[in-house]
């Protein structure tokens, strides 16, 4: 009887090696619907640690498959690596939580860069630069959500909230606020208050607004200008 489990596993390997993008952005995804049941017990930020270092992992294959230098990467990937199982075992300390913000913010922002890159190095679009148009997207939200934790450390009261208003925001509420922001809903729950927060928030709002008016336009006229060739 043949073994029909090795194929299949092969076969996705193969898609995985070719859709690093899409990789990428399944691990963004399953990150955020797993998140809420890990709580914030020792064991559920270690898992959330785990995931992290997964999806680190793949922001750096990504990054890799558009050939960007692989160096920039690994010595900003490395450190965010590092400081996320750190940050895991030592949860609370305010240098360690800004230190390891700012280099995962760099390392995802630069991910992003590099995921740009290999959607504009020419004027033909692959399944995978769709993809990378999601997980582009995904990885900047991720990106300034670290930013947000870093600036709410450093300047205390940053961010408010209908709950707890002034209590610290937690992870997900800040990748939350990033998301609405970068998507433009403004759900208005979570609010930068202080002007070092708002002037952050402002930056994400005219990068998301740029991201869809140049990366989303420009896809879609390829696949416009494709779709014509073949007619």
């Amino acid at each position: 009887m043949p073994d029909v489990a090795e194929p299949t596993l092969r076969r996705l390997v193969r898609w995985s090696a070719e859709h690093p993008s899409a990789l990428l952005m399944v691990a963004q995804l399953l990150s955020l619907l797993v998140y809420p049941f890990l709580g914030d017990a020792v064991a559920g930020r270690t898992m959330v640690g785990v995931l992290a270092i997964v999806v680190l992992a793949l922001a750096v294959f990504a990054v890799r498959a558009t050939e960007s230098q692989t160096w920039i990467s690994m010595t900003l990937g490395v450190p965010a690596l590092l400081l996320t199982v750190a940050e895991a075992l030592h949860p609370g300390i305010a240098w360690l939580v800004i230190v390891s913000a700012v280099i995962h913010a760099a390392f995802y922002l630069y991910t992003a860069y590099a995921l740009l890159r290999y959607m504009f190095h020419d004027d033909h679009v692959t399944h995978d630069e769709l993809w990378a148009t999601g997980a582009t997207f995904t990885v900047v939200a991720w990106g300034f959500a670290y930013l947000y934790s870093a600036v709410q450390t450093v300047w205390p009261g940053s961010f408010t909230a209908a709950i707890d208003a002034e209590a610290p925001r937690t992870w997900i509420e800040l990748l939350f606020l990033s998301i609405t922001t970068m998507t433009s809903t403004g759900l208005s729950d979570i609010i930068p208050v202080l002007p070092q927060a708002r002037s952050v928030v402002m930056i994400e709002q005219i990068a998301g607004m740029l991201y869809i008016a140049l990366v989303i336009a420009r896809i879609m006229a390829l696949l416009s200008a494709k779709r014509a060739r073949s007619r």
